[in-house]
């Protein structure tokens, strides 16, 4: 570490010196600049809280009462002489890089991000810095996600034959963010949609926020009975999996969404049907990209995986360093990791099951 870096590592967090507040901290602090609002990047016991205006709802739905001061993005404001600004991660609603400019030196620090625009958040931008703070949850070539319109092809044509076939749909995957997502791109038409409860909450932060999704129902809702579930897509968590919440569909499929659907075997050993590769995380092709659009001479890597992510851009290059951190992936819950690969997260790292 050099004395000039805006940003180092403490016990707590990511620590901007010249601005005394941290990015994403783990422990609490003073003064907590948020990139978005899954659990292990937004945790409570801060004294005060930055984030996008978009990141408020969800935020506040899980931490309750907080002191929340919200930026739209690309407006700065000035903080002990730092100037700080949030720029679109396309990770999540809300989700934002930060850019930090202070004596002449620019640092952006990512959080999550996602290069392919999705239609539920503002698609990420490169924001052109001196030192690029970059995570690496896929970083490994053998992650590449297939297309969006392809992606969503697959989805329809799966429920299209249970719904046919008179068996629900089950679809697992994290409330906030990617069931948004499934919600915004399948094609509705097929049948009706239910919803687990911890989903509904977030589809209602979205909708406030702008974002078309189409009409979900819940299993308790009038008019939810045997026969509408034969034809229903239902999106839940994958604490759900193997719950008796579960058992009202009768002979269901399952499938899992994630971007640990691309490993072989993944499926298997999570017990469903199908796997779609699915992420909101970007894949290799995606991480170069963004990292090359900033124009960084010097990149720190974050978690995931670090130790090639490192190598691979210090041997085209670039000074590439790593920052120990506690973040996790919100793909996983504790008690499900997908199994022992070099770019997988360790058991019990993953983000808890939503609000």
């Amino acid at each position: 570490m050099s004395a000039e870096d805006l940003v180092i590592a403490r016990p707590e967090g990511l620590y901007c010196r010249p601005g005394d507040f941290y990015i994403d901290p783990w422990r609490p602090v003073a003064r907590a600049v948020i990139t978005h609002a899954h659990s292990d990047h937004a945790r409570g016991g801060h004294g005060h809280y930055l984030a996008h205006e978009h990141s408020a709802g969800t935020l506040r739905s899980r931490l309750g009462e907080i002191t929340l001061q919200t930026l739209p993005y690309g407006e700065a404001i000035v903080h002990h002489g730092v100037r700080l600004s949030l720029h679109p991660a396309g990770h999540v609603l809300g989700s934002a890089q930060v850019r930090l400019e202070h004596a002449g030196r620019v640092w952006v620090a990512s959080g999550d991000y996602k290069t392919e625009p999705d239609g539920t958040c503002a698609p990420f931008e490169p924001v052109a810095c001196d030192t690029f703070i970059t995570e690496s949850t896929f970083g490994l070539p053998i992650y590449r996600w297939p297309v969006q319109a392809a992606l969503f092809e697959e989805i329809d044509g799966w429920w299209r034959a249970n719904a046919a076939q008179g068996r629900a749909s089950v679809l697992l995957c994290y409330a906030f963010g990617k069931a948004q997502r499934i919600l915004h791109g399948v094609d509705a038409s097929i049948g009706p949609i239910v919803v687990h409860g911890a989903v509904e909450p977030l589809n209602a932060v979205y909708r406030a926020a702008g974002v078309a999704l189409p009409p979900t129902l819940r299993v308790t809702d009038p008019g939810v009975d045997a026969a509408l579930l034969k034809r229903a897509l239902v999106l839940a968590p994958p604490s759900a999996h193997g719950t008796p919440w579960m058992r009202r569909f009768g002979n269901y499929s399952d499938a899992f969404a994630s971007g640990w659907m691309q490993l072989r075997g993944t499926r298997r050993r999570r017990g469903v049907d199908r796997g779609f590769v699915m992420s909101d995380h970007a894949d290799w092709p995606g991480l170069q990209q963004a990292i090359a659009g900033t124009g960084a001479e010097r990149v720190y890597v974050t978690h995931g995986s670090v130790a090639v992510m490192v190598r691979w851009l210090s041997e085209s290059g670039l000074d590439a360093r790593a920052f120990h951190t506690e973040y996790g992936d919100e793909d996983l819950e504790p008690g499900m990791a997908a199994g022992p690969h070099p770019g997988l997260p360790p058991e019990g790292e993953g983000e808890r099951a939503a609000p």
